[in-house]
């Protein structure tokens, strides 16, 4: 991850209305290493990560908790999926979770499917890809018993540093609320380059 994520945000972050609808293509002004099938390349590698979330979405509280740790990204499938590895740890506690994400090549977009391997379970996959030099994905989850729609968003991709950002909203996509924020770093002195990475074929550790 995620899953994800300086941090200076409100309890609630007020965005246009979801229409249902999610990018098909990447922009035409994206590198081929951001585009279909490449789009995650340039993630391929291990990241320091700095997260803060917001501990109770949703509620109208607004206290947040800050984790640090790294998060390692895998190539699997000739790129055509990857998996996530995330680790961060707080005063509140330790986060770790494993994301897998497979390309579509029928709709050119990706899912995400996140796992808590704190209790084993699987979150409902999100849907999206890259448009106007930015991740978008969307999805359906329930929070309490209360069905919300689900946002994430990768955006500030640089060779060194990107963004991770989460919403919830509870009404359908009218509003949203932030509640997951990470900046990742590039971990210095380890190649991002996926021809050196292990063969797809290869398990992860």
């Amino acid at each position: 991850m995620m899953t994800l994520m300086v941090f200076t945000l409100g309890a609630a972050l007020v965005l246009p209305a979801w229409t249902g609808a999610t990018p098909t293509t990447a922009p035409s002004g994206l590198s081929a290493q951001r585009e279909g099938q490449r789009a995650f390349d340039w993630e391929i590698g291990a990241w320091d990560t700095r997260l803060r979330r917001l501990r109770a979405p949703l509620s109208g509280k607004t206290e947040w908790l800050d984790y640090a740790g790294t998060t390692v990204v895998s190539p699997l499938g000739n790129q055509r999926a990857n998996i996530v590895e995330l680790d961060v740890s707080g005063a509140a506690g330790r986060i770790a979770g494993v994301s897998l994400r497979l390309f579509q090549p029928a709709t050119q977009q990706w899912t995400l499917h996140f796992a808590n391997l704190a209790n084993g379970l699987m979150t409902n996959p999100m849907s999206g890809a890259f448009q106007d030099g930015r991740g978008v994905f969307y999805g359906d989850d329930t929070l309490d018993g209360r069905a919300i729609k689900v946002r994430f968003l990768i955006t500030q991709i640089s060779p060194t540093s990107w963004r991770f950002e989460q919403a919830y909203s509870g009404d359908a996509g009218q509003t949203w609320e932030v509640n997951w924020v990470a900046v990742d770093t590039r971990r210095t002195g380890i190649s991002s380059d996926v021809s050196q990475r292990e063969s797809p074929r290869q398990s992860v550790p």
